[in-house]
């Protein structure tokens, strides 16, 4: 008899935790190898997580909402089919507050039902918390989370001037989350070097309810349920949103411009491929592809638009990652199609399909769904005319593209005379960062991508 110890996966490179929301088995149950057998949210994504061999679960050490740091041991495999199984699950250790990554802040995660731990669990959990470990470079464990905290509460600290290796965290290994940085900020200073940054007093109201910053607490009071209201949890996925979109109003100066832009070509083109390209690549042939070839030669004619803000720089992205937002039961999530640029249209259609396939049965890894250099979101699938999208930090720009529908317009004709005709015709917006895009710069980018639509080549489909 074996038993194999089931870890919380580092999904991802700058994540340090991860919130165990959901045990697809449960003690007892026979698992099969590559099977999912839990599900995690981490502020990137949601996914499922399958078994690294076949047996039995034998052992849950980690309960359903808490969140705990990557290579913790959350289960046990028993590898011999029926060999003897734990009578009982582990009582739920504490749950550590949830740091932020690049998608959002640092919400503390739901607590679990107070209980005492038993030894075993207390020293798996303690182990995975504080016992040093080297990265293979000469550093800690520790000391790597805490210099990397996350992407957010990094940017954060540059654009304040704070040095974040000063500070000691209230989070896993002294890592510092956004809640430590917010409240640095507010306070005027930066913790000294050693100085523990106190942690939020309890209320009673659930953590998820609670607005994302000390400021925000102080202007506004929480609304309270009435007698026959529902009050249900956030999700992890939903705070992180809540939190990141929140952060990106705050952090970068938001306009946006709206053109108009004529699709009767390219509803042409497609109509004349649509049946030889399903033949051919097995893919249905959509309007996005080529909005997002348009997108990428835009970007190249105005690479301002393809950057993120530093500081005082701009970074000018070489890469050509577009996020395509993908709308979920249960959330949004934005994967990327990664250098854009060096594919065909059939090659962004399949990226495209079986990016948002995998999304909705949540299959995607965290690294899909990170280095965008700018978005794409498409309320117009839900009949929404346009829109003022929130930019994707670090971003500076996203597109928005709604519904693309039949319109009667005035046109000239060969002869000069005006004429009403039936065109296929989208409103696009573009919302930008006005720290560093100026509104000329942006609608010359928006003029570009209707030019590339309207004027699309019959070749190459």
């Amino acid at each position: 008899m074996a038993r194999i110890d089931v870890i919380m996966p580092q999904m991802g490179e700058s994540i340090a935790e991860g919130t165990l929301s959901r045990w697809l088995k449960k003690v007892g149950d026979e698992v099969k190898r590559d099977e999912p057998i839990f599900e995690i949210s981490t502020d990137k994504v949601d996914a499922e997580i399958p078994a690294s061999a076949a047996g039995v679960l034998a052992e849950i050490l980690v309960q359903e909402g808490e969140t705990v740091p990557v290579q913790t041991v959350v289960a046990r495999l028993e590898t011999e089919k029926g060999a003897a199984i734990a009578a009982a699950p582990s009582a739920p250790a504490p749950a550590a507050e949830s740091a932020a990554g690049g998608a959002g802040g640092g919400a503390p995660a739901l607590p679990p039902a107070a209980s005492a731990p038993p030894a075993a669990s207390a020293a798996t959990a303690a182990a995975g918390a504080s016992a040093p470990r080297d990265g293979g470079n000469g550093a800690t464990f520790e000391s790597r989370v805490r210099t990397k905290s996350s992407p957010l509460v990094r940017k954060i600290a540059a654009d304040h001037g704070i040095d974040i290796t000063s500070m000691a965290g209230s989070g896993v290994a002294g890592r510092v989350t956004k809640r430590d940085i917010m409240a640095a900020i507010e306070a005027g200073t930066a913790p000294a070097a050693g100085a523990a940054v106190p942690a939020a007093a309890p209320v009673a109201t659930p953590a998820a309810t609670r607005p994302s910053t000390p400021a925000q607490e102080h202007q506004l009071p929480l609304p309270e349920a009435w007698p026959g209201d529902v009050v249900e949890p956030m999700s992890v996925m939903r705070q992180r949103i809540m939190e990141h979109m929140v952060l990106s109003r705050r952090t970068s100066a938001h306009v946006t411009s709206f053109m108009e832009i004529d699709f009767t070509r390219v509803a042409r083109i497609r109509n004349a491929h649509r049946a030889e390209f399903l033949q051919r690549s097995g893919q249905k042939l959509t309007y996005m592809p080529f909005i997002i070839k348009a997108v990428v030669d835009g970007l190249k004619a105005y690479p301002v638009m393809n950057s993120s803000v530093s500081g005082s720089s701009v970074i000018y992205r070489k890469q050509f990652n577009i996020g395509v937002a993908v709308a979920l039961d249960w959330g949004l999530i934005v994967p990327v199609v990664k250098n854009a640029d060096d594919l065909s249209l059939t090659g962004i259609t399949r990226a495209l399909n079986d990016l948002a396939a995998r999304a909705r049965a949540k299959k995607l890894d965290p690294s899909e769904v990170q280095g965008g250099t700018f978005t794409i979101t498409n309320p117009g699938v839900f009949g929404s005319l346009m829109g003022t999208p929130i930019i994707s930090q670090p971003q500076v720009a996203i597109l928005g593209v709604g519904a693309i529908e039949k319109r009667p317009k005035v046109i000239t004709g060969a002869d000069g005379e005006d004429t009403i005709a039936i065109r296929t015709c989208a409103y696009f917006s573009i919302s930008f960062d006005h720290r560093i895009i100026d509104g000329a710069v942006a609608d010359q980018f928006l003029a570009h991508v209707k030019k590339s639509i309207e004027t699309f080549p019959d070749a190459g489909i």
